[in-house]
């Protein structure tokens, strides 16, 4: 792939401006999305707002729900994102020990800011928790760009399906102590048993740990779809054209759907065991979601709908940081809309609540956007 030449379709920066916009939409659900969503099922009532309420919260064990693809849909992107970074340090001369260190130090960073998300400053036993989502994505990342740093294409397609069928065996036919082999619950699977027994600190669920170490391994090829989709936008030749690169993604997206469908006939879809099954079924939608981004944004160039999601996407991790743990939102909303939010109707009030709150998010990272302030790790 590093003899083709880079796609056009890209802003003045060299971002591609889909994936920006696409990262931002996904980020949008953790910033106010979800309570925006279940204002407007409130207010309204209406059976197709009562329903995405009903998306917008993690299954609790096997099944997938809209909110269980947030998560691996930010991991995918940063696989997408992999053959453009690595491209263009190429191009500024970068080696590839140079790239192997920027990705070690970019994994340091998330795991530690994922640390500091989890309270670890506080040195509280009971919150002392190493496990993290950005975590999960620094060590996923790192793991992913590795093989593509020392792999060609159809190596790399390899590693995919062999992470995925090598956890697949091991969760299923490795016997737990006390439990056996196969056992799927959260007390008895192989992931879990591995989380008690080395992960230190206290596990997000008592007995196992969603970011845990066994389960890293299929968030791998999360990672890894993403990069093949990367390279795939990248490619250019006269006879595959912007619409033909959409076109198929998003049926390499329908293809990930069915096959994660099949395989969790016998290794359920599950997001906290992050099963093989899980990595097609969500791989699958976010496969679907960048082909349709791609298509609108960056093929057909409609783009200033895009540009309030990609104000997020482009400080993503900013926000995700800041907003659970530095600054508080929600009192500088409350300080302008506390009083209207109070005389309103107590139906009405869920909606200024989630409207205000995504205003002052919003308008927070327009300002760093405007100053050109990113948070780049």
């Amino acid at each position: 792939m590093e003899g083709n030449k880079p796609d056009k379709k890209v802003d003045d920066t060299g971002r591609l401006y889909s994936l920006d916009a696409l990262r931002g939409f996904d980020m949008l659900w953790i910033t106010g999305g979800q309570k925006l969503i279940f204002a407007f099922a409130t207010v309204t009532g209406w059976p197709a707002f009562v329903w995405m309420n009903e998306q917008m919260h993690h299954v609790k064990w096997n099944g997938f729900a809209f909110y269980d693809m947030i998560f691996p849909l930010f991991l995918f992107l940063a696989g997408v994102s992999m053959p453009y970074s690595f491209a263009s340090r190429k191009s500024r001369g970068a080696t590839k020990r140079e790239i192997f260190l920027h990705a070690l130090k970019r994994m340091i960073i998330l795991v530690i800011l994922g640390m500091l998300v989890n309270r670890i400053l506080e040195l509280n036993p009971e919150n002392l928790r190493f496990a993290s989502v950005l975590g999960r994505i620094g060590v996923a990342w790192f793991a992913a760009a590795m093989i593509v740093l020392n792999s060609r294409i159809k190596w790399q397609v390899v590693w995919f399906w062999g992470l995925l069928v090598l956890y697949c065996l091991l969760m299923l036919l490795v016997p737990v102590p006390g439990y056996g082999a196969g056992v799927l619950t959260p007390e008895g699977n192989l992931s879990g048993f591995i989380d008690r027994l080395l992960m230190p600190g206290t596990l997000y669920m008592g007995v196992m740990d969603p970011e845990g170490i066994l389960s890293t391994i299929p968030a791998v090829s999360t990672a890894l779809l993403g990069v093949f989709a990367g390279h795939l936008l990248r490619l250019e030749t006269k006879s595959l054209t912007g619409m033909k690169k959409a076109l198929v993604i998003i049926a390499a997206g329908v293809a990930g759907l069915l096959l994660g469908k099949l395989w969790g006939l016998f290794f359920p879809i599950n997001k906290n065991l992050w099963t093989s099954s899980f990595v097609l079924y969500a791989g699958g939608w976010s496969l679907i979601l960048l082909g349709i981004f791609y298509l609108v944004i960056d093929v057909w160039r409609l783009r200033k709908w895009a540009f309030f999601f990609a104000v997020i996407g482009m400080n993503s991790i900013t926000i995700y940081v800041l907003q659970f743990r530095i600054l508080k939102f929600d009192l500088i909303r409350d300080f302008f809309l506390k009083g209207i939010s109070d005389l309103s109707p107590a139906t009405v009030q869920p909606f200024i609540s989630a409207v205000g709150y995504i205003a002052v998010v919003w308008l927070f990272l327009w300002f760093l956007y405007r100053k050109k302030i990113f948070l780049k790790v």
